[in-house]
C-alpha cells in the first residue's frame, strides 16, 4: 500500500469569507485577482514549505507542483488547489477557464514526474491523466465543492479540463 499524504487545510470552507470568496472567484474580475494572487501564494507557499497559502483562511487546499519545463528542462513551480484522496491528490488544468491548457499540464504529459510541496514535506511524485469519464466527473464534483468557480472555469472554455492523479 502507498503511503497516504499529509493534510495542510487551515481556516473553513463554510464561513461567510470563504463563500464571499467562492462566489467571487467564479467571475471573471475574480479569476483576474487569483491570477494576480498567484506569485504571492508561490512565495508563501516556498518559504512555509507549504503550511501556508494566501488562500488559507478560506480553507482552500492548496500544493506547490513542481514539474520540469518541457522545452526549458528547468523546474516549474505552481500553486494549485487539489483534492485530497488519501495516497492521491488530484489537480485540475482549469487555467481559469482560459482557452489555453495550463503549461504545467503539458509538462506532466511531456514528463509525468514531479513532486508536490505540502504541509512542510517536499514529495515526489508521478502524474496520470484521467481518462475514465466517469471518474472524472466524480473528481470534478470534488473540486466544486472546494469552489463553485469550477463550474464557472468549465463553461467558459470548449476545451476539455485535464484532470491528473499525483502518487508516490
Amino acid at each position: 500500500m502507498t503511503e497516504q499524504f499529509p493534510d495542510r487545510i487551515w481556516g473553513s470552507r463554510t464561513n461567510l469569507l470563504s463563500r464571499v470568496v467562492s462566489s467571487f472567484a467564479a467571475t471573471k474580475l475574480g479569476s483576474l485577482a487569483t491570477r494576480t494572487l498567484t506569485p504571492l501564494d508561490r512565495r508563501l507557499l516556498e518559504r512555509t514549505g507549504g503550511k501556508y497559502t494566501v488562500l488559507g483562511p478560506i480553507g482552500a487546499p492548496v500544493i506547490l507542483l513542481t514539474t520540469v519545463g518541457r522545452k526549458s528542462g528547468q523546474p516549474r513551480t505552481t500553486p494549485l488547489l487539489y483534492v485530497h484522496d488519501g495516497d492521491t491528490l488530484y489537480v485540475i488544468g482549469s487555467n481559469f477557464g482560459q482557452a489555453q491548457h495550463p503549461a504545467w499540464t503539458g509538462n506532466l504529459l511531456a514528463d509525468p514526474t514531479g513532486e508536490v510541496t505540502i504541509a512542510g514535506e517536499r514529495i515526489p511524485v508521478r502524474a496520470a491523466l484521467v481518462q475514465d469519464e466517469a471518474r472524472k466527473a466524480e473528481i470534478f464534483a470534488r473540486f466544486e465543492e472546494t469552489t463553485r468557480a469550477y463550474t464557472a472555469y468549465r463553461n467558459r472554455t470548449a476545451r476539455d479540463l485535464r484532470i491528473f492523479a499525483l502518487t508516490r
